[in-house]
């Protein structure tokens, strides 16, 4: 009797608190948002996120009207427990940008990244530590170390492309997710290089992936969670670069020639710890190997899933606009062909200013990463009328910049960047922020461009592609970037017969320099060219057996095996070639091998004759 009495008395009061503390949360939601637009009243608790998560693409599109409509450039929501304030205006994303300090705004990359990424990480550093590592980071960047890089990713686009025409068939192919796993290939080989074994790499994707669902997840830190998984997924992912970082600081410290983003930048890394270490000083800051996997992490989580959705919204804008596509195929073809055996060149990127003008086009047309969200770390005065409170997360939208300014922002036409009469690119520089701006700009755009214009240079070349169309299949969807509604469904087929398959077995870290290069006649096969006493074409440019501190210890034994096999051979046996058109085409099998092609078999009597002759040698 008496429990059922307290119980009777403890339930008004707990009723009241539960109303006390929803009336308080929201005069407080209201009390945050002040004169901007936003919902009249807030689910408890949870606020809006059931629909964020629901239709990520309908919530964010409802913020931008919401700003519009008020003229204000502004609206206000409620996630989780936090005020948020959705910012449409070019102008007032630059103040935040700008300002990004203890007190003032903390770059977050994702409303719950600290959890995921870990507090020492590149996005959420300031000042002076921050543009030290910005200074690290700048020989990653060099003319030289991208056309490295370009002649890793033409490598790694072409064994793509290959794959995707050999099971593409008569059906269509969504490409998303094979272009996801094409940048995830490229990611890992042009940032670790020959670092990441096979079983690293299979590692590697698995644990991304993971870190990738949980982007788009609950933030529940608990067991069984996709939130939980994917912040150990990345602690993993962090572990394994680190080791990375471990063998290229080796490796440069003996002299090895840079063969990846980490050897450049732990070129001048060893240089630094060495010299402190020998003046009897701690090393540097910013060299320990497991920071620097955490750094190397945020390279890859930047280049992957924004290049991914600007890949798949270049195939789908260059097939929408046959006069782009027709555009970009010409200027390729003046300046390459893949039936040359070459790789297009850094010179040779330069100069194919419209389809750098067309790749500039799809970032601003569809901005992979639409958002960059910030919290504020104190009260900030962003406009005349309004400051932003404390703990606020703030959410700069650049896909709304892309279409402020620009005459007929919605039309794709890569002239406003090619065009030296409209200048564009100038004109409205600060309403293209796909890359950001102020302190935390992205340092890499260069070499994501690149990436972009390279894909379209050999794609166009090599491939000819039709949209499957379906209504809305161009509605952009975030997953977590914006990529088309289908996953950018294409009917692919080959283009040309010879597409630069010379390029897939240049070994590598040779820059796929073509042994050739710099020979007399050098498609024709002349054994004089090393005989001749006159001719003497031993030149720099014969590096089937590598180069520098890694050069083939065990050459001349391989030379004399082949001399061997050959003299044998010559010798024991008639031989003449089945031959088929293109059999002595190079296929990556995984080294130089002939298509198709194969010896008549001997008789029997003759194959007898060598084994006796190989025994008495023996």
């Amino acid at each position: 009797m008496a429990a059922e009495s307290f119980s009777g008395y403890l339930a008004p009061f707990v009723v009241a608190a539960l109303a006390f503390y929803l009336l308080v949360e929201q005069l407080s939601y209201h009390r945050k948002k002040g004169p901007l637009p936003g919902p009249p009243l807030v689910v408890p608790f949870v606020g809006s996120v059931a629909h964020m998560i629901r239709d990520p693409t309908g919530f964010w599109d409802a913020q931008a009207a919401r700003a519009r409509e008020s003229g204000v450039g502004l609206a206000a929501d409620f996630l989780i427990g936090r005020f948020v304030v959705f910012i449409r205006d070019s102008e007032l994303s630059h103040r935040v940008f700008a300002n990004v300090r203890p007190d003032a705004f903390h770059l977050i990359g994702h409303p719950f990244g600290k959890k995921l990424f870990g507090d020492h990480n590149l996005i959420y550093m300031f000042g002076e530590d921050h543009k030290d590592l910005r200074r690290r980071i700048a020989p990653n960047f060099t003319p030289r170390a991208l056309s490295t890089y370009a002649a890793i990713q033409q490598r790694v686009i072409l064994s793509h492309l290959r794959r995707w025409l050999d099971r593409s068939a008569a059906k269509p192919e969504a490409i998303r997710v094979p272009c996801r796993d094409m940048n995830l290939e490229t990611s890992q080989t042009v940032f670790a290089g020959p670092y990441l074994t096979k079983e690293a790499r299979e590692r590697f994707e698995r644990d991304y992936n993971l870190f990738n669902v949980g982007l788009m997840a609950l933030p529940v830190d608990l067991p069984g969670f996709a939130f939980r998984r994917a912040r150990q997924g990345v602690a993993r992912l962090v572990v394994t670069l680190a080791e990375c970082v471990r063998a290229s600081k080796a490796r440069m410290r003996a002299g090895g020639e840079p063969e990846c983003l980490i050897d450049y930048w732990m070129q001048d890394t060893v240089r630094e710890i060495d010299e402190a270490k020998a003046a009897g000083k701690p090393p540097p800051a910013h060299t320990a190997d497991e920071e620097l996997g955490g750094f190397l992490f945020d390279f890859l989580f930047a280049a992957q899933d924004a290049s991914t959705s600007s890949l798949c919204w270049a195939v789908s804008a260059l097939d929408s606009h046959p006069d782009v596509l027709a555009r970009v195929r010409a200027e390729v073809a003046s300046l390459w062909s893949p039936d040359s055996g070459e790789p297009i060149t850094a010179e040779k990127i330069a100069e194919m200013k419209y389809t750098q003008a067309v790749a500039r086009e799809v970032v601003r047309h569809r901005p992979p990463a639409t958002l960059v969200p910030h919290i504020a770390g104190e009260e900030f005065q962003l406009t005349e009328w309004y400051t932003i409170p404390k703990g606020t997360i703030v959410f700069p939208s650049v896909y709304e910049s892309s279409f402020q300014g620009f005459p007929e922002p919605d039309t794709f036409d890569p002239d406003r960047f090619f065009s030296d009469a409209r200048r564009e690119d100038v004109v409205y520089k600060r309403n293209f922020l796909a890359f950001g701006a102020g302190p935390h700009q992205c340092v890499g755009q260069r070499y994501a461009l690149n990436h972009l214009v390279l894909f379209m240079a050999l794609f166009v070349s090599v491939v000819e592609f039709r949209r499957d169309r379906t209504d809305g299949c161009d509605d952009p969807v975030y997953m977590p970037t914006i990529v088309p509604r289908d996953s950018c469904s294409v009917y692919l087929k080959q283009r040309c017969a010879n597409w630069g398959l010379d390029l897939l077995w240049a070994p590598a870290g040779k820059g796929m320099i073509r042994t050739g290069t710099g020979f007399t006649d050098p498609d024709a096969f002349d054994p004089e060219r090393f005989f001749s006493e006159a001719r003497r074409e031993e030149v720099h440019n014969f590096l089937a057996f590598g180069a520098g501190a890694h050069l083939c210890a065990g050459q001349r034994y391989a030379l004399n095996h082949l001399v061997l096999f050959v003299a044998l051979f010559a010798t024991l046996v008639d031989f003449r070639r089945d031959r088929t058109d293109g059999c002595d085409v190079p296929l990556y099998m995984p080294i130089d091998n002939r298509a198709e092609g194969r010896l008549r078999r001997l008789p029997q009597g003759a194959l007898r004759q060598a084994a006796i002759v190989l025994r008495a040698v023996e």
